[in-house]
């Protein structure tokens, strides 16, 4: 019968009903969804295509910092969604069994396996698959287990001196100037695939993006950043129909990084890798190796197709954010001449001591972990610079919830972005919008347990990224290997870095000069 009536009526009184129909819709969004009490943009109260088209900007952080100073805690950002810049409620939002569930913004960053969307950690939004799985793998990423990497991270970080100093220190010319940014990405990728296969992918030993993996990379963050806002979209873009028929018959290329994983797997499977790759006669216990171990007691849930994503999901996830924060912590270093010195200093005591060796720039895990002048750069990089530059998106799953003394109704989408929420004046004090480490030393009392507890770079709670051990562990030992071999400078310092938010805020334009610690 609607039909009927659709045939009967003219063009223009079609287009009446479209535009009638639209408007009713939007006005919903605005004023129906139970949102109305909490301010926020206007525009975007009626539309999550306003937040994409933000998105497309590729600066959201900055609108959503904007928001929160204007409007405080709670900002409404969407239709259905809301912005919170609590710590406290961030720990209500974030807590084991608390009732909120990650939203479709996820799904989006599922890529296809032979059709089918395939689940890690990280996209997955079904709490009892994450709980599941978390426990078959999570003594992999234990710092316990981590430790036994260390001759891995060395191995790569051994190259990747020898790289720089032979392609760029010294160098008084322009073939001096080192794009340190790309390379701390080559060094992140590398070390995260060695301590995965045992293997590197090669891009610190060619000093360039291996098979385009970086680039292409980036291409999804930056699909996943955009479309996520408005997820029904990638229905209709990379997961539609068709293109999921074409790739459960193989037709969809698989990515480098794929590949390169689905060769480490099968040489595991003929034992050539073992074979090839153990030291003293014990096999290297990588997180290929353990996850594998994870299917032998599980194969019906850890089976090989999930020893295949997880070993994937490695490589993306521990690559960009490791950078990012690496980059972050050494441009700050060299943008601040006084707190380099004073780290120079903390190294130097203990060569003086004897616990650093001068002759071998590498360093060991326990020598490091504790050094405060170090830990307090590295946290205070993490929290002026977290990677991830939109909200942890979680839906209202279980009726209504109190949040900032405001009440949201089930169906909800609410979320932290760690840009914002690191800015909170009461807790970080008046300058916290400055990248100052002695913050975390002057800190006493409760005080320091709080500014710790209220890190939200890797995270928080049941969802807390899994590999933020891996990535520690990495700063730990590059950042007193990397200032003990070379002198840095900014190659061109009246100029800024530029920070696109593709999902990540992955900065560029970090060009240095090296001098061999030798040389000087």
């Amino acid at each position: 019968m609607f039909g009927q009536i659709l045939t009967q009526l003219s063009p223009s009184a079609c287009v009446a009903f479209t535009i009638v129909a639209l408007a009713a819709r939007l006005l919903y969004n605005r004023y129906g969804t139970g949102l109305n009490h909490i301010p926020g943009h206007f525009f975007a109260s009626f539309t999550d295509f306003y937040r994409l088209a933000v998105a497309r900007e590729y600066r959201p952080e900055q609108w959503h910092i904007e928001l929160y100073k204007q409007y405080g805690d709670l900002v409404r950002i969407g239709p259905r969604t809301v912005l919170c810049s609590s710590n406290k409620a961030a720990k209500k939002i974030y807590a084991l069994n608390a009732g909120f569930v990650k939203s479709d913004f996820y799904n989006v960053q599922q890529t296809l396996g032979k059709g089918v969307p395939l689940k890690t950690l990280f996209t997955s939004t079904d709490e009892a698959f994450h709980s599941k799985l978390r426990r078959a793998v999570s003594n992999a990423y234990a710092m316990t287990s981590l430790i036994q990497f260390e001759p891995l991270v060395d191995s790569t970080t051994t190259e990747f001196l020898k790289q720089l100093k032979q392609r760029y220190a010294d160098n008084v010319d322009d073939s001096g100037v080192c794009d340190f940014g790309a390379w701390l990405q080559y060094y992140a990728f590398d070390v995260i695939c060695e301590l995965t296969y045992s293997k590197r992918m090669g891009f610190v030993d060619r000093g360039q993006d291996v098979e385009n993996v970086i680039s292409s990379f980036e291409w999804f963050l930056s699909y996943a950043s955009v479309i996520g806002q408005v997820p029904i979209l990638d229905k209709l873009l990379m997961k539609n129909p068709i293109r999921r028929w074409l790739s459960a018959r193989g037709f969809v290329q698989s990515t480098p990084v794929a590949e390169f994983a689905s060769k480490r797997i099968q040489e595991t499977k003929a034992g050539e890798r073992v074979k090839t790759e153990s030291t003293n006669g014990q096999p290297r216990r990588d997180f290929l190796s353990r996850f594998e171990e994870a299917h032998q007691k599980d194969p019906s849930f850890i089976t090989q197709e999930r020893v295949f994503a997880l070993t994937v999901a490695n490589m993306f996830a521990g690559s960009d954010t490791t950078a990012i924060s690496l980059r972050a912590i050494f441009y700050n270093l060299v943008r601040n001449p006084d707190k380099l010195a004073k780290l120079y200093a903390e190294f130097d005591k203990l060569e003086t001591s004897g616990i650093f060796v001068r002759s071998n720039p590498l360093v060991a895990w326990n020598d490091v972990r504790d050094l405060p002048y170090l830990s307090s750069v590295i946290n205070e990089s993490l929290r002026t610079h977290p990677a991830a530059g939109l909200p942890l998106e979680r839906i209202v799953s279980a009726g209504d919830v109190q949040i900032c003394d405001v009440v949201l109704s089930a169906g909800t989408k609410v979320g932290c972005n760690a840009w914002a929420l690191h800015l909170d004046q009461e807790l970080w004090g008046e300058d916290a919008h400055i990248w100052r480490p002695e913050r975390w030393i002057e800190a006493s009392g409760p005080k320091k347990p709080e500014m710790k507890n209220s890190m939200f770079a890797f995270g928080a709670g049941s969802r807390t990224c899994i590999g933020k051990n891996v990535s520690y562990l990495e700063m730990y030992k590059l950042i007193p290997a990397v200032l003990r071999s070379f002198d840095i400078e900014l190659a061109y310092p009246e100029k800024d870095w530029t920070l696109p938010n593709a999902w990540f805020v992955k900065q560029s334009d970090i060009h240095v000069r090296l001098r061999s610690k030798s040389q000087v």
